[in-house]
């Protein structure tokens, strides 16, 4: 016979043990004293940090908050006032949907898993954006890395392509730790024409011969320094740098990766190139740069696309950015499954809050954390996978609200990094990579 619960939720919820207590209750059982059990409880949490099956990530992002109700989870036997301006895609899926304006992205539905119960807290861009990026709410007394950052810190570039690289710009990332674990920028867009890498280009009037002559120059005036110093020489800090710069300059295989002219005309095309205006360019080609790199070997890409913050006018507005994302998107989930990298290759496409139940005065709708969704594919994914959900306007969860911590506990297992793993901030205090989630099985393959 099955207990009852007495007591409003909040009651049921003090009278559960916290993970410490149950460790607690359970140590000092087992014959530990409390002065062991404290002790082991202070050890610090170093666990290794060992490749998964996601071995890339591409990280999409949708900024400004992307409505549920027009994309991932549509509700069309909702009232017009909640169901909004378009209807939906039929998926390979038995009852399950995407937005009017995804038809491509409805057809690879299988491919794909979709959550449709994440959990904000605050319906603000820059909290909402620091949270969904790095699985903890901003705080003033620490900084937190985002995914990328402690990617690139666990395990490093696997050549002289750095293991985080940010299509366009960044800022701000790394939090805690070295700026050295930041992304390499890009700078520019890879849909204009002429796009190059700012940092990889020479000088007008260097030659590589000269440069390759500098490089020596400087080499063998920092080994004269280093012989007159008795400790280790901040030169050799500097030194770390050079050599990154130089293994990327003067190595093909970085510039073949950033290289767009290698792919056809048809590839371009398939990924968006001169249809939907400029934003097809825009989405298109930075999600084929984006493979170009994870096929070269880079660890994390990133990127953003389009502008999402619909306070009125959604329907042009999702007119103007969604078909581009939905014909780049889809072409990009093949193009990976049909190179043989979409099982190594961990996509996720995030937004940082979703948008109100009912479409607003101005036909827009505003700021909405209490349930959003998002997408993933690859990586260690279930296929075909649609967790959890919003009730019947888009309201509040219905089922399987998934908090942001859950989710990013998930997405460090398949990368191969647990985030109960502590990592050190400033005056050696350590912080776990992501404090109390638990991995999400439903999820994974």
């Amino acid at each position: 016979m099955k207990s009852k619960n007495f007591g409003c939720l909040d009651f049921q919820q003090t009278q559960q043990l916290t993970r410490r207590d149950s460790l607690r209750i359970g140590s000092l059982a087992c014959g530990f004293s409390l002065g062991q059990l404290l002790k082991l409880e202070a050890a610090p949490k170093d666990y290794k940090s060992v490749e998964g099956p996601a071995k890339s990530v591409i990280q999409i992002r949708l900024g400004g908050g992307v409505a549920a109700q027009e994309a991932w989870n549509p509700k069309p036997e909702s009232p017009l006032e909640y169901r909004g301006p378009f209807g939906a895609s039929k998926t390979p899926i038995p009852g399950i949907v995407l937005g009017e304006l995804m038809p491509e992205t409805a057809k690879i539905a299988d491919k794909l898993t979709v959550v449709r119960s994440i959990v904000g807290k605050v319906p603000d861009h820059g909290q909402a954006t620091y949270h969904v990026l790095r699985g903890y709410q901003i705080t003033p007394a620490l900084k937190h890395p985002t995914i990328g950052t402690v990617v690139n810190h666990e395990f490093g570039p696997r050549s002289a392509l750095p293991a985080y690289i940010a299509i366009g710009q960044s800022k701000d990332e790394t939090g805690y730790l070295s700026p050295q674990y930041g992304p390499f920028t890009t700078g520019g867009d890879p849909a204009q024409a002429g796009f190059q890498i700012r940092d990889l280009a020479l000088p007008d009037g260097l030659d590589f011969k000269t440069f390759e002559f500098r490089q020596r120059v400087r080499e063998a005036i920092n080994d004269e320094f280093r012989k007159l110093e008795s400790s280790q020489s901040p030169l050799d800090t500097m030194d770390a740098y050079y050599r990154k710069a130089y293994d990327m300059i003067s190595s093909p295989q970085v510039r073949n990766a950033f290289d767009l002219s290698q792919e056809s005309d048809k590839t371009k095309a398939a990924y968006g190139r001169g249809q939907f205006l400029q934003a097809g360019s825009q989405a298109g080609m930075r999600m084929l740069l984006a493979r170009r790199l994870v096929e070269a070997g880079v660890r994390f890409v990133s990127m953003t696309y389009g502008e999402w913050d619909h306070h009125q006018e959604i329907k042009s507005n999702f007119e103007l950015n969604m078909p581009a994302f939905d014909q780049a998107f889809a072409t990009l989930i093949r193009d990976l499954e049909d190179r043989g990298l979409l099982k190594s290759t961990l996509v996720w496409v995030v937004s940082e809050m979703g948008r109100t139940p009912k479409v607003n005065q101005v036909a827009g709708r505003d700021h909405w954390s209490r349930v959003f969704s998002l997408a993933m594919a690859g990586g260690g994914l279930k296929q075909g996978a649609f967790y959890g959900d919003s009730d019947a306007t888009s309201s509040d969860v219905a089922q399987d609200g998934l908090p942001l911590a859950d989710l990013h506990t998930t997405l460090y297992k398949l990368i191969g990094i647990n985030a109960d793993k502590e990592l050190m901030a400033a005056g050696a205090r350590p912080i776990e990579i992501i404090d109390g989630g638990k991995v999400v099985k439903e999820i994974l393959a």
